[in-house]
């Protein structure tokens, strides 16, 4: 029953998590070790929140907002941000497995781009050829090569104990402390996974029978908050039609779990083990990227960059370390690459209703991040950057989310209770503050 938050979970050891947290250990030390453990505490529950509104509702987070804002122009300009934050997903992804095919063979930047394009195609193709099971077991063994490829440096040259503690206590030197504890949060929690986790959850269960009810039978008793048209009604019929259809592409790919009648309740208990196990993994492998960074290469000249970071780690560690931190940063691209072209279609399907081939959408979404590389943008600077963006988008889903998932006439008795909700806000505060913060901050120039 385990397998929709350990794809969702990929998103969460993306190349700009790589990046961001690489550079924050190279070049604060252990500093924002506290940013790392309370993104992943927020994760957690965020996650949860969005696979509990797929399961209970079989409906997405972006098809649930696309039948309840009102006015087209607003739902064009919810998909307009949403979009940029699916953007500055796939810039990321992709540089970051055009790097990792750099420091490996020598490949030019844009090839290796070109390279992690197409695969990513391939890796979509299982997934709408052979279902979303097949699809959960490739992403799921590209999460152990990542989780090796950026753990193993952290057990050969271990942490000190005192610096790891220190790091537990909030606070920040400077502005670009501030820019690098967005840029972790941003790349932490993705704003594209949470729109993904309800769609992979939803596709996931299509074939379950319930024993306390056929999901969306709640989704359906709550009155929108703007009722369709009649060609909105006809448009969403249709999309709830191809999506029947895509999840029912192949009864092959019905587990057996899926096949026996199962309660609500159960598909939340699994639900929230396939999170924690998802998170445990995330959260480790982040901590180790940041720890590595801050035992090994803190004060290093040029180890804030990928490809400097990689150097300092063979000259000081070993070229074998150094290549398998390449070699998950490649999975790492192919990976979270692959789950964002799924999420980005999400989102275009669910708010606005068009269904864009994915392999259409997934050449469009390689433009930005081909050029980026084409221009001879600093690929470091440029992740960092893409995740500081992720983080002003966070916002945008979690709200929603935690508004939706708190209503009884939407979820039942499945819905927030108090002190969940309550958790929900206080991280949305949270983040919408520290992005405050840092535009005040960047606005006001250097420190």
């Amino acid at each position: 029953m385990l397998g929709p938050a350990l794809v969702a979970g990929v998103a969460y050891l993306d190349p700009g998590n790589v990046a961001s947290n690489m550079t924050a250990g190279a070049r604060y030390g252990y500093l924002l070790v506290w940013v790392v453990v309370l993104a992943n505490v927020m994760a957690w529950l965020i996650q949860y929140l969005s696979a509990k509104l797929g399961v209970v509702t079989g409906q997405s987070l972006p098809q649930l907002l696309g039948t309840r804002i009102r006015r087209r122009p607003a739902r064009i300009a919810f998909w307009l941000q949403a979009e940029l934050v699916a953007m500055a997903t796939d810039i990321a992804e992709v540089i970051g497995g055009a790097v990792a095919l750099n420091l490996l063979f020598d490949l030019p930047l844009v090839v290796g781009g070109l390279i992690t394009g197409l695969v990513s195609i391939g890796l979509l193709a299982v997934q709408s050829r052979r279902g979303p099971r097949t699809f959960e077991f490739v992403i799921i063994g590209l999460l152990v090569v990542i989780a090796v490829g950026f753990s193993v440096g952290v057990l050969i040259a271990p942490p000190d104990a005192a610096g790891v503690l220190s790091g537990l206590v909030p606070r920040f030197t400077d502005a670009d402390s501030v820019l690098l504890a967005a840029s972790i949060l941003g790349a932490t929690i993705m704003p594209h996974a949470i729109y993904a986790h309800s769609a992979l959850a939803r596709d996931r269960w299509a074939g379950v029978v319930r024993t306390d009810g056929a999901p969306g039978q709640d989704a359906n008793a709550e009155t929108p908050l703007a009722s369709p048209n009649r060609d909105e009604r006809r448009s969403v019929a249709e999309l709830q039609r191809h999506s029947t259809d895509d999840q029912h592409r192949s009864t092959d790919e019905i587990t057996t779990a899926a096949v026996r009648p199962l309660s609500t309740d159960r598909l939340l208990r699994a639900t929230r083990w396939d999170v924690s196990i998802a998170m445990i993994i995330a959260g480790t492998v982040n901590l180790c990227i940041l720890l590595l960074a801050a035992a090994n290469l803190a004060g290093v000249p040029g180890t804030d960059s990928l490809e400097g970071a990689y150097r300092a780690i063979a000259d000081g560690i070993g070229p074998v370390v150094a290549t398998l931190f390449a070699v998950g940063l490649l999975a790492s691209g192919l990976a979270s690459t692959s789950v964002g072209a799924y999420a980005g279609a999400e989102i275009m399907q669910g708010l606005l209703r068009i269904r864009l081939p994915m392999i259409a959408r997934r050449l469009i979404t390689l433009i930005p991040a081909i050029a980026i590389l084409a221009l001879g943008f600093d690929p470091t600077r440029s992740l960092v950057i893409s995740q500081v963006v992720l983080s002003f988008g966070i916002p945008f889903a979690l709200i929603p989310l935690v508004w939706l998932t708190s209503r009884p006439t939407l979820l039942g008795r499945w819905s927030n209770r108090r002190t969940t909700t309550a958790a929900g806000i206080l991280a949305a505060v949270f983040l919408i503050g520290l992005n405050a913060t840092l535009l005040a901050l960047l606005l006001s120039g250097p420190s």
